[in-house]
């Protein structure tokens, strides 16, 4: 995936910026680590420099489409929908337990402060869609909350520079958490694939 993604945005920048900065927002495991530090760095290399603003204005506005489009599923459908349809895009239950936990104990405000943790900044648009936050104050806090995030990652990624092959290198490690997220939600699919195959059996066992 850091493959993927160096490849990516640094032949399509802005595209690549808005399009995996919107599915990591989207509940989709795409590491905006990797995509802002890659930008940076392209924002960096001669001839590029005036690519900085930009990538960071498409990283938030990328960050803010996603966080809409999970606002808006938790909100028409609630928790159910997400049950239901969560598997498909790796969605794990115990991450949307984490955000509404989060969403639960700090309440609105949690949508500001969760943009800068891992995981939960990728989740915590369910359970605020699910609460029926209003949606002009969601909005303006996740802005708010992507901002400082985004430009601190393409910033870092700009300051390294001639060391970026070092940096790289070790992005790697990104690739080690998401396989493992992947192949959490895969095994969690199978194990309750067999629970409601067992529960079958053992209810068709008692009607006979």
């Amino acid at each position: 995936m850091t493959h993927f993604i160096n490849t990516f945005v640094a032949a399509h920048v802005y595209i690549g910026v808005f399009v995996l900065m919107m599915l990591e927002s989207a509940c989709i495991p795409i590491p905006s680590e990797v995509t802002m530090l890659v930008a940076g760095y392209v924002a960096q290399l001669p001839g590029q420099r005036s690519k900085f603003v930009p990538v960071i204005i498409l990283g938030v506005v990328g960050n803010l489409v996603g966080s809409l489009l999970a606002y808006g599923v938790g909100r028409a459908g609630g928790r159910p929908m997400i049950t239901r349809w969560g598997k498909y895009i790796l969605l794990r239950e115990h991450d949307v337990d984490r955000a509404e936990r989060w969403f639960a104990r700090f309440g609105q405000p949690a949508v500001f402060f969760s943009r800068l943790l891992p995981v939960v900044r990728t989740f915590i648009s369910l359970p605020a869609g699910v609460a029926r936050m209003p949606f002009l104050r969601f909005s303006v806090l996740t802005v708010l909350g992507c901002l400082p995030w985004v430009f601190l990652l393409t910033f870092v990624g700009q300051q390294a520079g001639e060391h970026w092959k070092d940096w790289k290198d070790a992005l790697h490690y990104v690739d080690y958490a998401v396989a493992l997220l992947i192949l959490a939600g895969i095994a969690y699919l199978v194990v309750q694939r067999r629970r409601g195959a067992r529960s079958a059996d053992v209810a068709a066992a008692q009607d006979a």
